[in-house]
């Protein structure tokens, strides 16, 4: 039982939550596992492109160990450490894409995990859902934040309430995920995905991200000053001479992240 990382070709970190027996969850050590994952997508320069999946085909993540946590106690002074052993869902940087590619039931801190991430693959078997409000809890770690920002308003708001699961069709077609697709090819699909995205340049993949989640805490006259800004920086790099070059010759570009 692990938090694994495995590299692909093509620059894709493919990141496995491998405790099925527990349908996933996380207790304090695999959430440290699972931060310094996320930091080594963070700061290694040979990724490209992360993709989350959970071990074997019960679920994605049920978030939380909830007999390691509640209960648990905690010195008060850790509230104001803010950044230690940060999260994706917790408020780590990561400018890299994520793509998650969800097994099964994907609930708690594994559903406040898909909603730190960029591009979604379901298995049609798949369920989603924030039950904390059932166990005398929250759903912490960007739950009440992203959720509302994710979905229509009277929609975020029953899952938050009641804290009622809702099956891969549904989330689908609220744009809670990309795709629904059978078990069989879960992987395959979200590997499409990544290689598409690792195709690209770089910088201008992780610049695109940035300016694109940051848009939701600025005004636009902001925004698109700092579309700019980071544009004028961006054609000055090798990756926009390549990229001017493969176009002129017809070919596929070779993008080196300089």
């Amino acid at each position: 039982m692990s938090i694994d990382l495995e590299m692909k070709d093509g620059g894709i970190a493919v990141i496995t939550i491998n405790r099925p027996d527990k349908r996933n969850a996380l207790d304090a050590e695999h959430y440290l596992a699972l931060s310094a994952a996320w930091t080594q997508v963070r700061d290694d320069a040979a990724i490209r492109v992360a993709v989350i999946v959970g071990a074997g085909d019960k679920a994605f993540s049920a978030g939380a160990d909830l007999k390691s946590w509640i209960g648990r106690k905690v010195a008060m002074s850790s509230m104001w450490e803010t950044q230690k052993d940060m999260l994706l869902n917790r408020g780590l940087e990561v400018w890299k894409p994520v793509v998650a590619a969800v097994n099964g039931h994907c609930v708690g801190g594994g559903m406040t995990l898909l909603l730190a991430t960029d591009i979604r693959v379901a298995a049609s078997h798949a369920t989603f859902g924030l039950s904390e409000v059932k166990r005398g809890v929250i759903a912490a770690n960007g739950g009440t934040q992203r959720l509302i920002d994710q979905l229509p308003q009277a929609i975020a708001m029953e899952m938050l309430l009641t804290g009622d699961p809702m099956d891969a069709e549904t989330a689908a077609r609220w744009g809670l995920i990309n795709r629904v697709v059978p078990a069989g090819q879960l992987m395959d699909t979200a590997l499409a995905y990544a290689r598409k995205i690792a195709a690209n340049a770089p910088l201008a993949v992780q610049a695109a991200k940035e300016l694109a989640l940051r848009s939701r805490s600025q005004n636009l006259p902001a925004g698109l000053r700092m579309e700019q800004f980071v544009n004028h920086i961006l054609q000055k790099t090798e990756d926009a001479k390549e990229g001017r070059a493969a176009f002129a010759e017809r070919r596929p570009p070779n993008f080196s992240g300089q």
